[in-house]
């Protein structure tokens, strides 16, 4: 018997925890404990979706008036990459289910690559937000109401060429939320992806072991999923 067990932990996979008796067990296991996750983080951005959906119900002129701001042709090219990135993940997961190990690294690097223009993309847009004073903090006033009140805004402020709705600022104040922590799940998707591309450069994975490839797609994949959906709700009002 104990020599048994000795030969049985001489044939043990070393991507093998000590918790599981065979890879195949601890691949199901891993891959539920990501969909739980996964489950946590729709949540969280069905809660901002609720309390985006409350807002707008109450201030349809604000969202209408305010998403004109937003530059639609940026943000139409983020989903664009986005989507590829998306192709290219899934594409890496067969690469690493197929032991082609080249392929893997150039396809996750191509999606970091696309990550990194995500974010460049975006940071001209809030760029744009932030020289224009188009931000979350900021009470904007119709230049009627402000007059009729006695109110004299500086010539330089956005204030005092602003004639939309009164309470613009709510509009912002989501878009900067929104876009914002989906913005932080892009760099923590980047770094996983960054871990996994540095462990497939040294021959980690194989077709007996592309599980962490696998975790990061599902995370990667949510990620743009979120987007897809932010993008017509802040972008493409009606």
């Amino acid at each position: 018997m104990q020599e048994s067990h000795q030969q049985h932990g001489e044939h043990r996979s070393a991507h093998l925890a000590h918790q599981f008796d065979t890879l195949d067990q601890q691949y199901q296991s891993g891959k539920l404990g990501i969909w739980i996750f996964l489950v946590t983080e729709i949540l969280l951005f069905a809660g901002l979706f609720c309390v985006y959906a409350v807002y707008r119900a109450n201030h349809p002129d604000i969202f209408i008036y305010a998403h004109r701001f937003l530059n639609k042709n940026l943000g139409a090219l983020n989903t664009a990459v986005l989507i590829f990135s998306s192709f290219t993940m899934a594409w890496a997961v067969r690469a690493a289910q197929l032991g082609k190990k080249r392929a893997l690294v150039n396809l996750l690097a191509i999606t970091l690559l696309c990550a990194f223009i995500f974010l460049g993309v975006k940071y001209v847009e809030y760029q744009n937000k932030w020289k224009e004073g188009l931000l979350w903090g900021t009470h904007y006033h119709p230049i009627e109401e402000a007059a009729h009140a006695g109110e004299a805004a500086p010539a330089d402020s956005a204030e005092a060429h602003y004639t939309g709705p009164p309470n613009v600022h709510v509009f912002f104040g989501i878009y900067f939320l929104m876009t914002g922590l989906h913005a932080l799940h892009i760099i923590a998707g980047m770094a996983i992806i960054g871990w996994v591309l540095v462990k497939a450069r040294r021959g980690a994975f194989s077709p007996s072991y592309f599980y962490p490839v696998d975790y990061a797609g599902l995370y990667w994949h949510l990620v743009d999923l979120i987007w897809i959906f932010l993008f017509p709700l802040l972008y493409l009002i009606r």
